[in-house]
């Protein structure tokens, strides 16, 4: 059995590598991980230098505050346009923002820099909802969606770690403006990386209409009618304060209680990003798996690492800790997220999401916060213990005993209602109609050469093809070859004939299968619906009937 779930997991990943859009985004969220957390560091060094840590500090917080107020609004187009408009729009105005900090900077005009700077960390808010929301529209299974989430664990973890090292890099050779200007490039890149990306939006073109100022109030009423989305959103508001704390008690635990120079800090904070990397090895096993229990014990895992560091064990203990504390943190991320996407109404993605980065935004500057009050009236042993506190407390707050019963429900199969709402077809469709017929819906492995329709028998199921390509075939006649966001087998059930042409499998592929009944009650339920699939069907009769050379043709595929 552990042999088969291994090789599961590797064909889950195999298939994640062959996936040519999810590696785009993969790849332009590897350059904002970098850019996010480089510009971060040079814009506090740069603030330092010009008036200390009172100015610092400010500047940090006048970055976080609009991003945590702005990213729901921003999140809610995120669910009612395609979420590449909101990634790539996010890149595109992180990296103009970051080549005028550099111009700021050069010109030796602070205040602009710091105008800039805070322009970009807004920006920087659109891209975990956009992200969020984009992923399991290209992703073929809910385990491919979780691999994702792992990889871009990884990714994530890999360039904080890079972050310093090029920073201190870049800065040494070109100054503070000489990181604006090569992270600004990369966003540049990121940009062209995404935005030829074709990805439908997940709500219904009728549920448009909602202003965009609505989001932040519909995301804050839906998570407080679900106690286990509350309680996901807690916890990850808590992982994020402890994230924010972390900056500073690495500095109090190198020179404070260690007794080491101010430089150990950053030897601290890499034994962090250390762990972060190593759980990345580990959480290549949550594919495929519930994901409740290691959402309880990696939280459990990084409080008691943070509270025993104030036992004072020692360096080589307190490396060991804060690398135990960096995977626990990493694997309760990658977790947390991938539960609440399976668990999020998916017309409600980017907004829930959204509202998640503004919470996170804000988790990190009450972590800034809350260690100064904690020194000042306990030391540092009462810091430690303090922050270690803030996740237990956050799970109680948002309703402790549903920890036990995270993932007992049934997931929402927002992998497949991304899949049905990229298809032509169900374009119209209203949520709840499209969400019951995602639930309908039975995935299949599909080999090449196998055939999946045959001309002449009676149909009784519509497939939506996920993943691979098929070749249409109509009397031995080649008329097309079709792939993902494209539909077969509709002709035959709306106009009750046989089907009129042969489908075969041009290379491996995944299709999911939607039954007679409830695609029939689903489109002939639904007025525009039924327009749309009776233009659709005509079109391509009439098409198949003058079609007469073996070209491919673009646009929505359907035999009967």
């Amino acid at each position: 059995m552990r042999k088969t779930a291994r090789w599961r997991r590797l064909d889950v990943f195999r298939a994640l590598a062959g996936n040519r859009a999810l590696r785009r985004v993969v790849a332009g969220y590897a350059l904002f991980t970098l850019t996010e957390y480089s510009v971060w560091i040079a814009m506090l060094v740069y603030a330092y230098s010009r008036g200390g840590a009172a100015i610092a500090g400010v500047v940090a917080l006048a970055q976080l505050v609009p991003a945590a107020l702005l990213a729901p609004v921003f999140a809610a187009l995120a669910d009612r346009r395609s979420p590449v408009v909101l990634l790539a729009g996010g890149y595109l105005v992180q990296a103009a923002a970051m080549g005028a900090t550099a111009v700021a900077v050069t010109a030796g005009v602070p205040l602009a820099a710091y105008a800039a700077a805070v322009v970009a960390s807004t920006a920087v808010t659109a891209t975990r909802p956009a992200q969020s929301t984009l992923i399991p529209s290209l992703a073929v299974t809910l385990d491919q969606l979780t691999a994702a989430n792992v990889v871009v664990s990884w990714v994530e973890a890999a360039g904080i770690a890079a972050a310093g090292s090029l920073t201190g890099v870049l800065i040494g050779f070109g100054g503070v403006a000489g990181v604006f200007a090569v992270c600004a490039a990369l966003g540049i890149i990121a940009v062209i990386l995404v935005f030829r990306l074709r990805v439908s939006a997940l709500a219904a073109p009728q549920e448009d209409a909602s202003p965009v100022t609505a989001g932040p109030g519909a995301s804050i009423r839906l998570a407080a009618r679900q106690p286990r989305m509350r309680l996901m959103l807690a916890l990850l508001t808590a992982e994020a304060a402890v994230v924010g704390a972390l900056d500073l008690l690495f500095v109090i635990l190198a020179v404070t209680v260690l007794g080491r120079p101010q430089a150990w800090a950053g030897y601290l904070n890499s034994a962090y990003g250390i762990g972060a990397i190593l759980a990345a090895t580990v959480s290549v096993l949550l594919v495929g798996r519930r994901l409740g229990a290691p959402i309880v014990s990696s939280a459990l895992l990084l409080s008691g690492a943070l509270a025993t560091l104030a036992a004072g064990l020692g360096l080589a203990g307190t490396v060991a800790l804060l690398t135990v504390a960096g995977a626990a943190r990493a694997l309760l991320d990658v977790a947390s997220r991938s539960l609440l996407q399976r668990s999020v109404p998916a017309r409600s993605l980017g907004q829930v999401f959204g509202l998640l980065e503004g919470l996170t935004m804000a988790g990190l500057a009450l972590g800034a916060v809350l260690v100064p009050v904690l020194v000042h009236f306990g030391g540092s042993r009462l810091a430690l213990l303090g922050v270690a506190a803030v996740l237990p407390l956050a799970a109680a707050a948002g309703g402790g005993r549903a920890l036990f019963s995270l993932d007992a429900h049934t997931p929402v199969p927002v992998v497949e209602i991304a899949l049905l709402r990229s298809i032509p077809l169900f374009a119209e469709l209203p949520a709840p109609a499209i969400e019951g017929l995602a639930a309908a819906l039975t995935p299949a492995e599909v080999p090449a050469g196998a055939v999946l329709i045959r001309q002449g028998e009676q149909g009784d199921a519509y497939y939506a093809i996920a993943a691979g390509q098929f070749d249409v075939v109509q009397d031995g006649r080649f008329l097309r070859r079709c792939g993902r966001g494209e539909g077969v087998g509709e002709i035959a059930l709306l106009r009750a004939v046989p089907r009129t042409a042969t489908v075969i499998a041009h290379t491996s592929a995944t299709v999911y299968k939607l039954g007679r009944e409830p695609f029939l009650t689903a489109v002939l339920g639904h007025a525009a619906t039924q327009r749309q699939a009776e233009g659709i069907a005509a079109a391509r009769l009439a098409a198949d009937a003058a079609r007469g050379n073996d070209s491919p043709a673009a646009g929505v595929v359907d035999p009967g």
